[in-house]
C-alpha cells in the first residue's frame, strides 16, 4: 500500500520540479513521431511488394498502427507537441485510422480521468472495458466489441445522436462535424478496393489482427485496480522493455500520467523516477499481468 495519495504526493514536488516535468516542447514528438511512422511505412512497404514473411508484417503492422492510440490518448492532453494545431491534427488522423473519433474521444477520455475506476461514473468501466468472465474476456480481446461500438459511435454521432453527460453542448458540432467526414473517408476507402486491394493488406487487416494487443495492453491500466480515487491505487505502471514504450509513447507509466496528466510522455520517467517507493500497483511485464488476470477469470 503506498503511504501517501497521489494529491500528497504532488504537494512534495517543487514549484520548479513541476514546471521542469510540464515543460511541452515539440521536438520529442516530432522525433518519436517519425520514428513510429517510418515503422508503419517500412512495414507498409514490405506487405505491398510482397517481400518474405510479409505475413508476419502484416501482424506487426496491426501491433504499430493500434498502439497510435496511445499517441491520440496523449493528443487529448495537448502534450505531445507544444504547437496546438499539430495535436489537434494527428489526433484527428489517428482517429481515423483506428475508428476513434478524436472529438468525441477527447470527452470521453477526459471523463475517465475525472472519475478513474469509479464503478458508477467512469465511462471505461460503463462500457464495459473490464471483462470478469472467460466469455466477455475473449470478446474483450477479440477486439470484435470495440469495432462494433466504434462504429456505433461514429454513426450516431454523425447524426447528432449523443447523450453521454461528458459530452459539452459546445463541442457537439465538432463531433458530428468529424463523424461526418470520417464516415465520408471510409467510404472513400472502400470504393478504392474496387480499384485495388492495398489499403486492406497495409491497413485495414493489420488493425484487425493488432486490435487483440492493444487491448491486452490496456487491461494492464487499470484492470484488477482498487475503486478508489487516490491515483496511486486505482491505477497500474507496467515495468516493460524499450519497445513496448515507444510502440506506448511511454503509457507504461500510468500511475505517473494518471498522476499528473499535463507531464508529456517524454518527461513520464523522470516523473516515474521522483514516484520512487510511492507506487502502489505495479507488475513485471504484461506477460506476466495477463497470466494473472486469466487466472481470476469466472
Amino acid at each position: 500500500m503506498p503511504v501517501m495519495d497521489h494529491k500528497a504526493f504532488i504537494s512534495q514536488l517543487s514549484p520548479d520540479t513541476l514546471a521542469a516535468l510540464s515543460a511541452v516542447e515539440n521536438a520529442a514528438g516530432l522525433r518519436h513521431l517519425a520514428g513510429h511512422t517510418a515503422l508503419i511505412g517500412a512495414l507498409a512497404l514490405w506487405i505491398a511488394l510482397g517481400w518474405p514473411l510479409w505475413q508476419v508484417a502484416v501482424l506487426l503492422q496491426g501491433i504499430a498502427i493500434c498502439f497510435l492510440f496511445t499517441l491520440e490518448h496523449e493528443t487529448t492532453h495537448k502534450t505531445p507537441f507544444r504547437n496546438a494545431p499539430l495535436n489537434e491534427w494527428v489526433g484527428r488522423i489517428c482517429g481515423v485510422l483506428l475508428l476513434l473519433p478524436f472529438e468525441w474521444f477527447r470527452y470521453f477520455h477526459l471523463a475517465h480521468h475525472r472519475h478513474t475506476n469509479d464503478p458508477d461514473k467512469d465511462p471505461e468501466l460503463l462500457s464495459g472495458m473490464k471483462p470478469e468472465t472467460w466469455g466477455d474476456y475473449i470478446r474483450h480481446v477479440s477486439g470484435l466489441p470495440y469495432w462494433l461500438g466504434m462504429a456505433r459511435v461514429t454513426w450516431d454521432n454523425a447524426r447528432g445522436r449523443m447523450d453521454a453527460s461528458y459530452i459539452p453542448g459546445r463541442a457537439r458540432p465538432r463531433i458530428i462535424r468529424e463523424a461526418r467526414v470520417m464516415l465520408a473517408i471510409y467510404a472513400g476507402v472502400l470504393a478504392s478496393l474496387a480499384f485495388t486491394p492495398l489499403l486492406f493488406w497495409i491497413w485495414l487487416l493489420p488493425v484487425l489482427v493488432g486490435q487483440p494487443f492493444l487491448r491486452l495492453y490496456l487491461l494492464a491500466e487499470h484492470g484488477r485496480c482498487a475503486f478508489v480515487s487516490n491515483m496511486l491505487e486505482n491505477t497500474r505502471t507496467t515495468y516493460t522493455n524499450r519497445i513496448v514504450r515507444f510502440l506506448a509513447w511511454n503509457m507504461p507509466y500510468h500511475i505517473e500520467h494518471h498522476t499528473l496528466p499535463n507531464v508529456p510522455f517524454h518527461q513520464l520517467p523522470a516523473l516515474h523516477a521522483h514516484m520512487q517507493g510511492h507506487h502502489g500497483v505495479t507488475q513485471a511485464g504484461y506477460a506476466a499481468f495477463t497470466a494473472d488476470y486469466a487466472r481470476d477469470l469466472r
